[in-house]
């Protein structure tokens, strides 16, 4: 989730069927994006190659291109660069070249990189390659996709650009420990208890589409915590949330047609809409699924235990109304109730209210949401709201005629960079007038969202590993001189 942003390490993991489930139906045609391979083609005459429509789909379900491909290159070439807290990972070249990419690969050598993390050579991968959720793919399902990219694929015989993460993390060899801890190598074994549609939807779920990646938090070395699947997740400066079943911290409230839409479109009136990661997912993924896949995934999330975030007790769209501040402002009312808001309602009439309106209604159709009953704003977490106006929101569904923009405001803006001072100021404002007022937000805070939000233990600790080996070393170099003397 989606570029994620997800946050992978060393000693980080990311985070459908069973051999007793069909393959993929040969797939209609699936509208592409303009960036995205089409298979090679083929006269009037020839039948549709159903195997490679079937790769085709997974690797769209699967989203390799919004990790594969950089912004402005080639299809699947890699170069994307992930910004975890351990440093920037780049995604490899996947393409059938065999100078830059997997063309030398069998489909052995494949299905070991796609569901072990083990690449040819046998070097191995980081969890930003999600390998962990992968594991669940069937033999046939792999098959598929190895044909998808070995066929349809365009080579590129540049290779990408390499990682190289600090010390400790850039010694790919600990992640053979770590895949012993964390990395449950079992294909997806269908529930009988559970309909086929619920059980298609968790293949989905839980593997292609890898949700909880990006949706389940990670305990002290970044492995999902099992309690909490699909409770929700910090992504550096983002959040991932509650996607589970409970109807105040999660999606239990929403109706199936509300999840059905927000996964295709990325935005539903009075709920929410999606950003960072989560927006990617939709444009490159999500949206061109088809329908009965995306019911199924709905039906699954039905199924997914309810977490309850401590303390919560209101859903986070039900906050706020239309209202407006605007009047005292152009000096039209007396009073100066409002004066602590001021500095944060001067800068939302400046720079929100021409687009989400000064009553924060939004625009008409919402192609510019309203402010209120909007998880971003009313959720227990300001991430969402600040990132968005940080990074900005960049969105597009095929058939729509406007893609979903908001422009950044952070110091790569080409409107108008804003403070930290500026940002906390108008996030204060729009939390009390339309969302979550106990939620508030200081320029701390913003900063530490703008460098990447709050790093984890991992990252914190990197500066003191090398010395703190050593001096490890010095000191049982020393314990065993020491004890040599004495048996001397």
């Amino acid at each position: 989730m989606r570029r994620l942003l997800l946050t992978l390490t060393l000693a980080a993991g990311l985070p459908l069927a069973a051999r007793a489930l069909p393959p993929v139906p040969p797939a209609p045609p699936v509208t592409l994006t303009p960036d995205r391979p089409a298979a090679p083609a083929a006269s009037t005459a020839a039948k549709p190659d159903a195997r490679l429509e079937r790769g085709r789909y997974l690797a769209i379900a699967a989203d390799c291109m919004a990790c594969h491909t950089a912004a402005g290159g080639k299809p699947y070439a890699g170069g994307y660069a992930i910004d975890s807290p351990l440093g920037t990972i780049y995604a490899t070249n996947i393409t059938p070249s065999k100078k830059g990419g997997i063309g030398h690969y069998s489909e052995a050598d494949f299905a070991r990189a796609l569901r072990d993390g083990v690449r040819a050579d046998g070097s191995h991968l980081y969890p930003a390659m999600p390998y962990t959720s992968y594991a669940m793919l069937t033999d046939a399902d792999v098959g598929d996709l190895y044909y998808y990219f070995m066929q349809a694929v365009q080579p590129v015989d540049e290779p990408a650009r390499q990682t190289a993460l600090p010390f400790p993390f850039n010694v790919r060899l600990s992640m053979l420990g770590w895949n012993t801890l964390f990395l449950d190598n079992k294909r997806f074994v269908p529930d009988p208890a559970k309909s086929a549609q619920i059980n298609r939807g968790a293949y989905l779920a839980e593997g292609l589409a890898h949700c909880s990646a990006c949706h389940t938090p990670r305990n002290a070395l970044m492995a999902e915590i099992g309690s909490q699947t699909l409770a929700g997740a910090s992504l550096g400066a983002w959040h991932a949330p509650n996607i589970t079943s409970d109807k105040v911290s999660g999606i239990g409230a929403w109706t199936d047609a509300e999840i059905a839409a927000y996964l295709k479109t990325g935005h539903v009136e009075g709920k929410g809409q999606a950003a960072g990661g989560m927006a990617e997912a939709i444009q490159n993924s999500l949206q061109f699924l088809r329908d009965d896949d995306v019911a199924a995934i709905v039906a699954y999330l039905r199924t997914v235990p309810p977490v309850r975030a401590p303390g919560q007790t209101k859903a986070a769209f039900s906050y706020g109304s239309a209202a407006s501040e605007e009047a005292a402002l152009r000096g039209m009312a007396g009073s100066t109730e409002h004066h602590s808001l001021n500095s944060g309602a001067v800068l939302f009439s400046g720079y929100c209210a021409s687009c989400h309106s000064a009553s924060g209604a939004g625009s008409t159709g919402q192609a510019y949401p309203a402010l209120f009953h909007n998880t971003a704003t009313g959720g227990n977490t300001p991430a969402n709201l600040v990132s968005a106006m940080l990074f900005g929101v960049e969105r597009k569904i095929e058939g729509e005629e406007h893609e979903a923009f908001m422009p950044r405001f952070d110091q790569r803006s080409y409107v108008q960079p804003l403070t930290d001072e500026q940002i906390a100021s108008i996030a204060n404002y729009v939390l009390k007038q339309y969302g979550n007022p106990d939620v508030s937000v200081t320029p701390a805070y913003v900063a530490q969202a703008r460098s990447g939000g709050e790093k984890p233990v991992l990252a914190r600790a990197q500066p003191f590993m090398l010395p703190g080996g050593i001096a490890g070393i010095l000191l049982l170099i020393a314990l065993f001189v020491w004890l040599r003397r004495r048996q001397g």
